[in-house]
This record gives C-alpha cells, sequence and structure tokens, in this order.
C-alpha cells in the first residue's frame, strides 16, 4: 500500500524519480549527496501536492517561493533548516525543473528568477600542526594489527587530506607504495592521485606487511585496503572512533576526519603551496571551494602582524 500522499500526484512523482535517475546515472552524483536531494525533493513534491499541483509543468514561481520559505522558517512537521541546508534543497529544486524544461515536461522554469538562500562561508576549522602531532602519535599506541592499522588511516587522512569516505574506499591496489601515491576516488565519480608523505608512507607499509594479513582472510592479497576484525571493508563510523578515541588520547575536542582535512589544506597553504595545487590536491572541483581556506590563513597573518609589527597598533 502507498504511503500517505503517495496516490496524489504520481506524474509529479515520476518526473522527479526521472530526474533523480538522471543525476545518478549521467552526472554521476556522490551516494551521499543523491540521498541528500531525494529527501529534500520528497519534501518539495509533498508541498506541491498539498497545493494541488500534480505535475512539474502546473508549478509557478510562487509555489518555489512558498517552498522556500517554508524550509527557512518550518512548519508544523519540519524545523526550520540551518541556511546551508535550505541552499542544497533550493539547489535541487532548480536542477529539477531546469531538467523539466529540457525534457519537455514543462513550458518554463518557475525557479529560474527565484534566489536561493544564500549559506553562510563558515570558515573552516584547523588544528595546528603541534596538535595533529599529538593526534597521530596518540593512535593505536600498542602494536597489533588494529593498532598498525589505526595509526596508518589516520596518517592517510592527514597526509592526503582525503575525506573519511575516500579513506574507507581505498582499494589495496589503490596504494603505490613505490611512486608514494595513492588513488582517491572523490565525488562524481572523479578519481585523483595524491602524493603520499614519508610517515603515512611508512606507515601503510608496515600495516600492509603485519597487520592486513592478520586482519583479512587467508591469501587474500587485493580488495579493501582497510579492514575490520572480521576482514570486511573498515566502515566509516569505526573509521570515526577510531579517531575519536586518539582525539581523546590527545586531549584534543571536537576533531573529526574533516578536521584532519581541514588541517591538511590550511598547512599546505601556510607553507606557500598555491591555491590550484591544493585545489587538485583536495578534490574540488571548482577553486572557489578552495579558496575559503586562504581566509584562514590570512587572518593566522593578521595576527601576527598584529602582534609583531611596530606600527601596526597605531
Amino acid at each position: 500500500m502507498p504511503a500517505a500522499g503517495e496516490e496524489l500526484g504520481p506524474a509529479l512523482r515520476a518526473e522527479v524519480r526521472a530526474y533523480l535517475d538522471h543525476l545518478a546515472v549521467d552526472r554521476g552524483l556522490a551516494a551521499n549527496t543523491l540521498s541528500s536531494y531525494r529527501r529534500d525533493l520528497r519534501r518539495y513534491v509533498d508541498t506541491l501536492v498539498a497545493r494541488g499541483r500534480t505535475a512539474i509543468g502546473q508549478v509557478g514561481e510562487d509555489d518555489v517561493v512558498s517552498f522556500l520559505d517554508r524550509l527557512r522558517e518550518g512548519d508544523e512537521r519540519h524545523p526550520p533548516l540551518a541556511a546551508g541546508s535550505a541552499a542544497r534543497a533550493a539547489v535541487a529544486v532548480r536542477g529539477l525543473h531546469r531538467f523539466a524544461v529540457r525534457e519537455g515536461l514543462s513550458a518554463a522554469d518557475p525557479a529560474r528568477d527565484v534566489r536561493p538562500p544564500s549559506a553562510p562561508r563558515r570558515r573552516p576549522r584547523a588544528i595546528t600542526i603541534e596538535e595533529v602531532e599529538r593526534l597521530l602519535a596518540a593512535a593505536g599506541q600498542g602494536d597489533t594489527p588494529r593498532d598498525l592499522r589505526d595509526r596508518a588511516l589516520l596518517e592517510v587522512l592527514y597526509g592526503t587530506g582525503a575525506r573519511i569516505s575516500e579513506a574507507v574506499g581505498l582499494e589495496v591496489g589503490d596504494v603505490d607504495l613505490e611512486r608514494a601515491v595513492v588513488r582517491l576516488h572523490g565525488t562524481g565519480a572523479r578519481a585523483r592521485l595524491v602524493p603520499v608523505g614519508r610517515y603515512a608512507r611508512e606507515a601503510l607499509e608496515t600495516y600492509l606487511l603485519r597487520a592486513r594479513p592478520a586482519l583479512g582472510p587467508p591469501g587474500g592479497s587485493g580488495g579493501p585496503l582497510f579492514l575490520n576484525a572480521r576482514g570486511g571493508r573498515l566502515s566509516r563510523q569505526s573509521a570515526w572512533s577510531t579517531l575519536r578515541t586518539a582525539a581523546g588520547r590527545a586531549q584534543l575536542k571536537d576533531v573529526s576526519p574533516h578536521t584532519l582535512r581541514h588541517s591538511f589544506a590550511t598547512h599546505l597553504l601556510d607553507g606557500g603551496a598555491d591555491v590550484r595545487a591544493v585545489q587538485e590536491l583536495l578534490g574540488h572541483a571548482s577553486v572557489a571551494t578552495t579558496q575559503i581556506y586562504t581566509l584562514v590563513t590570512v587572518d593566522r597573518l593578521r595576527e601576527v602582524y598584529a602582534s609583531a609589527h611596530p606600527r601596526a597598533s597605531v
């Protein structure tokens, strides 16, 4: 039996499914992004059906504006969305209507002139190099296969700037210790080669030689790089747990895998790396995404200037 409301607006729901299929197959959007878009558009369809719309061609600009306003204000079923989440939902809605026009499902784009809510530019939080060293020193302090795995995992996260999904998604074949590179599989099915520094390379080599054979099935030389105790792929949740444990030992608060990614980028820029090189290393599609890290380094330079220049306080 269909869920409440599913029997209403079947054409509209089918059109949204066609758009999501387009994003998955033709655009290769990442699974997490697709899941967010699906959730946003399900709420959009429910709103449209409640307003009497049964097909995408019936939607007007006032419908779009009303939906976006309700996202920011909340309603009896949903709390107000943060600006970033509301902006993501607006992107999904605008994309749906552009798709509908291209496919001949709608004569006009009612979202074309609707301004989406702007998300504030949040400055990424990075920890200092000394804090990173404390964190990595606290990872897997013993000599068991799990300890060696945990050290290798955190060294890879900081040493490559990998997203947590990219790190746990690594295959053994993605690691080339001789060339000191790893192949990371990013969002939208994009892959990139990233150099691996000495510490991460040594941690990986030790893990591959001494720990992974003990964790994996006998004779297994391929498959997932980071394994759990049962020989399967390490999950994102377990990787998070590894980091939390190390952060607790190092007496660091609010450290996430993305904190290490932010720190990787910030420390590179602080060291003089070109922003476009950092963009490539992070796998950002646009340099504008990477440039938010330059705001952090400018703040740091301003602090140094204020404390050291003889006329800074004049």
